[in-house]
Parts: C-alpha cells; structure tokens; sequence
C-alpha cells in the first residue's frame, strides 16, 4: 500500500460537493498521492469520484466505517475491491470483519477496522455503555481484527504505539486525529502531529481541514510530507 512516500499522507476530501473536491484534488495536483472519501462525499457522488481518480493514478481510501450483517458487509467489500479501491473502513466487530475478510480475499484491497473514533474520549464511552478505559477498548479490537486476518485498523495517533505492539510490523496502522503543530484541534480530542504519529508506528497520517482549508494546500501537503519523511528516517 505504502509504495512511494507520498503515500504516507491522506488527504481527507472532506468537502460538500464532488466539484469541490474535484477542485482541490487540481490544486494538489502532484504533491498527494492519496485521497480520503468519506460518507458525506460518497452520497454527493463520491463514487464516481474515486474511480476518476484511481483511473488517473491516485490512490483511494473510501471511509465508510461498514457495520451490518455479514452478506452485507462481505459483498459491500467485495464491489469497493472491484472498483479497484485500496483502501476501506469497517467497524471493528469480529463478524464484521471476519465478513469483510471474505469480501476482500483474493483481492488487492486492504480492509481496516476502526477501533475507537478520535471523536471519543472515555466520557463518551460511558455514554454509549461500555466499561474501561479508551486505550483497552481500542486494543481490544486490534487484537480482533488481526485474528479476523484483515489488514489492519484505524486509531487515533496517541494508540499508535501500543496497536503497532499487537498488530506487529506487518500490520496496517492508519492514523486520523493528526494536526500539525498549533493547528485547530477541531472536534478531534486524541491527536498528535504528524511526526509524532509516524514515530509512534502510524504507517499513514489522515488529514483533512489543515491542508484543504489552508491558504495554499499544496505548500501545506509538502510541509507535512517533509515532517513525515524526517520522523520516517528517524524510526528506521
């Protein structure tokens, strides 16, 4: 998944309208690599999107955080691989990814399980019901979803470390929740920057509003590439 090191950022299209993101995509131009599509765009036509970008070469990670009943979840899979998309979330929850294990197989799509969002902080857990603390629950289901022999998970920066120590070195660790220093936190409430992410064992970093919203997207693409690639040289 990770073949050059552009690779190691995602830019989240995170935009109300497949013109906007169309747009943006024109003034990265040569410095991304990678794009996210998330719900919000999906729905706007996102779809047709992703296959016009990975028929011009770039990489797809489509965001849909899948969770239904098994054939669901299997065939959903199965038609993001046939798109030729590399990338696709599902919840963390064994059936589901045990069904998005028999949707990918065979194929060269890379299945992630989102663990806990970055959104959620321990007083949200408890919220929803759930006993202990962010950190067990997060590991918790990396153990899960490496037992379902999917390729990896989706956590917040700060459990970087700890998922690299369950998934081992061959495991896919992707990071949102990542802004560069002195950035607007947002509503993400587990972050880090991105050299702090890739040295904490983070494959690829996630980032949407710091590099859409900035004045010059491009220049802020290639600044936190630059972060990337130094904390990449420091963890080798």
């Amino acid at each position: 998944m990770i073949s050059t090191p552009r690779d190691r950022l995602i830019v989240a299209l995170d935009l109300p309208s497949v013109s906007a993101a169309e747009a943006m995509v024109w003034q990265l131009g040569d410095a991304v690599s990678f794009y996210k599509i998330g719900l919000e765009l999906t729905i706007s036509g996102g779809l047709d999107l992703a296959a016009d970008l990975i028929q011009g070469g770039k990489k797809v990670f489509l965001d849909l955080k899948l969770h239904d009943i098994g054939q669901t979840v299997e065939r959903a899979t199965a038609a993001a691989a046939e798109r030729g998309v590399t990338l696709l979330t599902v919840h963390a929850y064994p059936q589901t990814l045990a069904a998005a294990a028999r949707g990918a197989d065979g194929s060269a799509l890379k299945v992630l399980g989102v663990t806990v969002l970055t959104s959620y902080d321990a007083s949200d857990l408890a919220a929803a019901g759930y006993v202990g603390s962010v950190e067990d629950l997060v590991l918790r289901r990396a153990v899960q979803a490496r037992e379902a022999g999917i390729a990896g998970v989706i956590c917040a920066p700060t459990d970087a470390r700890r998922v690299r120590g369950v998934l081992g070195p061959d495991g896919l660790v992707v990071t949102p929740g990542v802004r560069p220093r002195g950035a607007d936190q947002g509503d993400q409430k587990r972050i880090a920057t991105p050299g702090e992410a890739i040295e904490a064992g983070a494959d690829a970093i996630v980032v949407g509003r710091p590099i859409t919203a900035a004045a010059d997207p491009a220049a802020a693409a290639r600044a936190i590439l630059s972060e990337i690639e130094g904390a990449a040289a420091a963890r080798a």
